[in-house]
């Protein structure tokens, strides 16, 4: 009963221990209960002499007790580590640290953080010597340049700041007057590429501050063109004499002029410009030349007199578009102040091969290797063209290639070819009898064309069409070529043509 009775407080005491253990001691009191654990068995034997009374399983008790201290133990190493990192941070180490402090320091030294530097507006001291710039505003993702040296990035184009483009209201095309600051002696310009634009004084030809007041030009409403582009100048001008009558040209008019190689379409294109600066003075006439050949180039600047907007054939097809996207939002924000604007294309057969080297693949591809997204900015180049409700218009006249062997023409030509509402068609065969211009009269046409013409022309024109039409192609145009080298000019002309098919009492043309 002795024996019994000892080995009772034994156990209770075992019990007690595991459970009343401070979590401040836990990982030593679970060292000395494995040491007791080991000796009390030892130490009851060796007084007794006989065999121990049978314990209870410790394994249930064991485990039990075992998981506090161990999250104890999880917990009072996370708590360590946290303590470590933050006397680590005070003291100015560690490494979380050191990546902090070394982007504050970067972003001190550049005048802020990223977004910050970009909203921010340089500013001018009282000393600084400032210097006139003027140039296209070309507006990116996250920044912006004014071209200096015209619609192609530079090396003196001037940096403007997102700040500076949300303040004044700027937009892509913007012609903008401001100043620069002069570099002083012995500074660099540091990892700064480019200068800064500290001030701007105009913005279109307009104070600074109109500009906001502007209407987007996807809000104007656009109409049928009314008021006509007369091409007629002189007698022996027989290209814009013979498009006046077949095909003429509204403020707002959308035309394509298609031809096949060797056709004569730039000199057609040359005689449009010059007709449309003889007559129309007002009108900002802009010639966008894509992928073009260099001597065609110069021969345009010497002969149109207007604005003349080129990228060579040489150039990659980045600077295609570049030159292309810019020069029509800088019509688009010339037509928002009420301009009329004619822009002229060579040619969007090949602005559609840049956009389709050029462009990120989308994964759909058409007959002729043409992307389905290399279509999509052309056509948002083309369809810019229409007539404004309350003033201003944007023509635009481009050229279309067809005949030249390759599907990817033929393909980017049937995307455009009923979207125009003007088509002047060349002739390859009466190019090669060299009968000019070889302007095939049948196939081409404006759409309401009795808009442009009084009624009275427009009777005439309709009766020299039905004569027209019974006659092959080259036959119809030696009889107008003919009549029109009798004659000095397009009234006449008509009117020689009522005398010889006069209209019946009462016919309306039609």
């Amino acid at each position: 009963m002795d024996e019994v009775q000892d080995t009772k407080p034994v156990r209770k005491s075992r019990r007690a221990v595991a459970e009343t253990a401070a979590p401040a001691e836990a990982s030593e009191s679970a060292t000395k209960k494995t040491r007791t654990r080991s000796a009390k068995p030892a130490e009851d034997k060796s007084e007794s002499g006989e065999a121990k009374a049978p314990r209870e399983n410790p394994k249930a008790s064991d485990s039990a007790s075992s998981e506090a201290p161990a999250r104890e133990s999880n917990s009072d190493s996370g708590d360590r580590r946290r303590n470590r990192d933050f006397d680590e941070d005070r003291r100015g180490g560690g490494r979380n640290s050191r990546n902090r402090n070394r982007y504050r320091d970067r972003d001190r030294r550049r005048g802020g953080s990223g977004s910050d530097r970009d909203e921010a507006e340089p500013e001018i001291s009282p000393d600084d010597v400032l210097i006139s710039v003027a140039g296209i505003l070309d507006v990116l993702d996250n920044y912006a340049f004014v071209r200096t040296s015209g619609y192609l990035p530079g090396p003196n184009d001037v940096y403007v700041s997102l700040g500076q483009v949300k303040k004044y209201g700027l937009r892509k095309g913007d012609a903008v007057v401001g100043a620069i600051r002069q570099p002083r002696e012995g500074e660099g310009q540091g990892r700064q590429k480019f200068n800064a634009l500290v001030r701007v004084d105009s913005v279109n030809g307009l104070d600074q501050d109109g500009s906001t007041e502007r209407v987007e030009f996807g809000k104007l409403t656009p109409l049928y063109p009314q008021t006509r582009l007369r091409l007629e100048t002189e007698a022996n001008k027989l290209s814009t004499r013979i498009i006046d009558l077949v095909a003429p040209i509204g403020k707002g008019q959308r035309g394509l002029i298609v031809s096949p190689p060797k056709a004569g379409k730039t000199l057609v294109l040359q005689a449009i410009a010059n007709a449309i600066a003889t007559n129309n003075p007002e009108v900002h006439l802009m010639v966008v030349l894509v992928d073009e050949r260099p001597e065609e180039v110069t021969d345009m600047q010497r002969t149109v007199k207007g604005e003349v907007i080129a990228s060579t054939f040489d150039r990659p097809a980045e600077d295609h578009t570049t030159v292309a996207e810019l020069a029509i939002e800088r019509a688009k924000r010339l037509v928002e102040l009420g301009h009329d604007v004619v822009v002229l294309l060579d040619s969007i057969t090949r602005l559609g091969r840049a956009y389709n080297l050029s462009a990120p693949a989308s994964g759909r591809i058409l007959s002729g290797g043409v992307d389905s997204s290399a279509l999509y900015p052309p056509k948002r180049f083309f369809g810019a063209a229409r007539n404004i409700e309350d003033g201003g218009s944007l023509t635009i006249l481009a050229t279309a290639l067809v005949e030249t062997g390759s599907k990817m023409d033929e393909v980017i030509f049937e995307e455009f070819k009923g979207t125009g509402n003007m088509e002047l068609r060349l002739s390859r065969s009466l190019a090669d009898k060299r009968i000019f211009p070889a302007v095939d009269l049948n196939a081409s046409g404006t759409r309401r064309e009795e808009i442009l013409m009084n009624p009275d022309e427009t009777k005439i024109i309709w009766k020299l069409r039905r004569a027209l039409a019974g006659l092959e192609q080259q036959q119809a145009l030696e009889l107008v070529l003919n009549r029109l080298k009798e004659t000095s000019s397009n009234v006449e002309f008509l009117m020689q043509v009522q005398k010889s098919m006069p209209i019946p009492a009462g016919s309306d043309g039609e």
